[in-house]
């Protein structure tokens, strides 16, 4: 998984990223046909989940990329290990887009049977969140999180998402929650893209607001406190001493996607040739096809 001296790769979508052994896995799955090759891919899945160890946002990356790609074999593996806590993981997250009061059930066993891990804890996030419930239900969920693993990145993502006012917050609550964040943060854990991630998505909401705001849109990037964002960011994240976590590549991108829309040309080139063209749908899928926009802006 390294990410540096990589030749530049044409743009692809990848939603494994850069991590390899989840890429082999996927690939397994999209050849498996009939019962046993599902039972080896069923097997190769356990492994991989397995070996993630204590490294939760991997875990959770895992699951997430397994879930989104894989829904038939989450179901298969439950019915065969309807006890088994990464069998319950996967398939409440597969199920999380389509009936999240069932997969906040499967959440709340698969927490049952494993108790240190955050997985199941951050997926009830989710859920909760689909479900715009109250921020008195989420809260509990959001420190049995923080005891686990106090930097998760998925688990604040759900939270940004939540507090936007496009869902149950507000632009007042996403700042109160951004400085928190901002003041606590320890340097280099995988939850360090928020702060961008949350000036990326206020960007978008200003061009998706049309009229003058959209057209002013262009300076929100000049705005001294945004700039020093990604100019921290781009102090830090693409130097190869830089911790790695699994969405490192996905961080990367956003940083990109950020600095090409500064029209910081120079510092935005340096960063698209660390990513190896490995290309997310969010952000670069909000004016079109992600790959295509990807391809555009890394070519300026």
């Amino acid at each position: 998984m390294a990410l540096f001296g990589r030749r530049q790769q044409a743009p692809r979508l990848a939603p494994e990223l850069d991590d390899t052994a989840l890429g082999r896995v996927l690939r397994g799955i999209a050849s498996s046909r009939g019962p046993g090759p599902q039972e080896l891919a069923i097997a190769q899945v356990e492994q991989l989940l397995r070996d993630s160890r204590d490294d939760w946002d991997r875990r959770c990356h895992r699951v997430t990329v397994l879930a989104g790609t894989a829904p038939a074999l989450a179901r298969a593996w439950r019915a065969r290990r309807p006890h088994d806590p990464d069998a319950l993981i996967l398939h409440a997250w597969s199920e999380l887009p389509t009936d999240p009061w069932a997969s906040a059930a499967t959440f709340r066993s698969a927490a049952d049977a494993r108790p240190g891990d955050p997985t199941p804890w951050v997926g009830m996030l989710a859920a909760l969140r689909l479900l715009a419930r109250t921020s008195a239900e989420l809260t509990p969920v959001w420190r049995q999180i923080g005891a686990r693993a106090a930097w998760h990145r998925e688990a604040h993502l759900q939270i940004l998402g939540y507090l936007s006012p496009e869902e149950q917050g507000s632009q007042a609550a996403l700042r109160d929650f951004l400085d928190d964040v901002v003041a606590a943060m320890p340097h280099g854990v995988p939850a360090a893209c928020v702060p961008l991630a949350a000036a990326v998505r206020q960007y978008q909401r200003e061009l998706d607001s049309g009229g003058t705001q959209a057209l002013g849109a262009g300076r929100y990037w000049s705005q001294p406190h945004v700039a020093r964002l990604l100019d921290q960011a781009l102090d830090r994240w693409p130097r190869p001493g830089h911790p790695r976590h699994a969405a490192t590549v996905a961080d990367l991108g956003l940083l990109a996607y950020a600095l090409s829309r500064a029209v910081r040309t120079k510092d935005a080139a340096a960063v698209f040739a660390v990513t190896g063209g490995l290309v997310t749908a969010w952000p670069w899928g909000h004016d079109g096809d992600p790959v295509e926009r990807y391809a555009y802006w890394s070519r300026r």
